[in-house]
């Protein structure tokens, strides 16, 4: 498999697994705003196959491999509210604020779809970590690249702070909370001979878990050990978006 093959794969084949210890029991109803090829919805559905799964994304070419792969399909511009999709136990806006002119308006209209005792779950960059800061503090160098912390589609960036208030004026209180980046061997010896003083500058995202009211006191988590492997993982995503000419 060439590189482009190989990116590919890794785009339309990776399901966000490191969101397993923030999700709920059981949901009836998920709904993932830029869900690209719906991977992660093909996830749930084999850890919850009653469940309905709605996939919304910008990008009218994936309809047929996220209907393929998992769910039903709705094709939207993601700065303008949804239409009207009844409520849900689990929404998942995943690698999506940051790339939204008001993130704010578009996790408010999400908080409004949540049942009762519904989970939100986020995830954003954090500007924090030592691959921004660093080349910025010690080289003046805020340069964009094609992916990553600092992915030139990034209209926005976020701490922990600001993720926090992000989430109230929502109206939605923080539960539980994951930093990625820690698979990586030398960030986890960091992060343990510095007592965990320097996580938040290793982390590259964070990866929250919110329900409506206030925000609780949490312990972040780190996302090792990895979570099992993905059994969508194997699909061929790759075919499946050739097939609609992503690839060419």
């Amino acid at each position: 498999m060439n590189s482009q093959s190989q990116a590919t794969e890794r785009y339309f084949g990776h399901a966000r697994r490191e969101i397993a210890p923030l999700l709920p029991d059981q949901a009836r109803r998920v709904l993932e705003i830029g869900c690209s090829s719906g991977a992660t919805l093909a996830w749930l559905r084999d850890r919850w196959p009653e469940a309905e799964m709605l996939g919304v994304d910008g990008h009218a070419p994936l309809a047929p491999v996220i209907r393929a792969r998992a769910a039903r399909a709705v094709i939207h511009d993601l700065e303008t509210p949804l239409p009207d999709l009844g409520t849900f136990d689990l929404i998942l806006a995943l690698d999506v604020l940051e790339h939204l002119r008001a993130p704010e308006q578009v996790l408010a209209d999400l908080a409004a779809r949540l049942t009762p005792k519904g989970v939100c779950i986020i995830s954003v960059p954090n500007m924090a970590s030592y691959q921004i800061l660093g080349p910025l503090l010690l080289q003046r160098r805020f340069q964009y690249a094609d992916a990553g912390p600092m992915d030139r589609t990034h209209l926005r960036w976020f701490t922990e702070d600001s993720t926090l208030n992000l989430l109230a004026t929502a109206g939605l209180g923080a539960k539980a909370g994951v930093m990625t980046g820690f698979t990586a061997g030398r960030r986890r010896l960091a992060s343990a001979a510095s007592f965990g003083l320097v996580d938040h500058y290793l982390a590259v995202q964070y990866i929250v878990r919110a329900e409506r009211g206030d925000h609780e006191p949490f312990r972040w988590q780190h996302d090792w050990p990895r979570a099992a492997p993905d059994p969508y993982r194997s699909r061929p995503a790759t075919a499946a978006a050739d097939s609609i000419g992503l690839t060419r």
